[in-house]
């Protein structure tokens, strides 16, 4: 098993990178976000996994281990492979993945391309628990009560009247996720929509 690959970034194409390292060029299949910021001839260092196929061996590599972390329970999930698991965390970074699956928010997975309701249903039922237990994602305990755990009336309220504006749920329980537990259901709407608009 290869953990992860180091060396000159001489390649690169959509979804695609190559790094030599020893002589040897591995091709590493990667997301939009993977690649922001890299350039050719720097040193990189990508975190892989490796998908064994009847006709075919393939090497997935991301630079954080959160997006290896998300792209392997996609993978978990039964009908998603890895050209939708790439597309997933092409348009989504792993906090936004993780919120979106925490707050039932159908409407943000069913945005990426060629990711429809009953995937993204699916998605977030075998996933819901697995995304709770983990503790790369910050905030992610008190997400799941913002967005219908049962904690304070202020904090339903609030989420409930930032959907009603057009928010996706996972855009309101990340603008939420952050306020103090007992601020007043109207300022947390406030200081919400403060955080949405310099997001836009």
């Amino acid at each position: 098993m290869i953990y992860s690959v180091k060396g000159e970034l001489t390649h690169i194409e959509p979804n695609l990178a190559v790094v030599e390292c020893g002589g040897v060029g591995f091709a590493c299949r990667t997301t939009s976000t993977s690649l922001e910021g890299l350039k050719l001839g720097e040193t990189c260092t990508f975190k892989t996994h490796m998908n064994v196929r009847e006709d075919a061996i393939e090497l997935f590599g991301f630079i954080s281990l959160h997006e290896l972390g998300c792209f392997k329970m996609l993978l978990s999930v039964s009908g998603v492979g890895p050209k939708a698991a790439l597309a997933i965390l092409s348009e989504m970074s792993p906090q936004s993945f993780a919120l979106a699956v925490a707050a039932d928010d159908v409407k943000s997975l069913t945005r990426v391309p060629g990711i429809g309701a009953k995937t993204a249903q699916l998605i977030i039922l075998k996933l819901k628990d697995k995304i709770g237990k983990q503790s790369d994602f910050s905030g992610l305990e008190k997400v799941n009560t913002v967005s219908g755990g049962g904690n304070t009336s202020a904090a339903s309220a609030a989420i409930n009247a930032l959907l009603v504006l057009g928010f996706s749920a996972s855009e309101a329980a990340g603008a939420l996720v952050s306020l103090p537990d007992d601020m007043e259901t109207s300022e947390k709407i406030k200081q919400a929509l403060k955080k949405l608009s310099s997001n836009r």
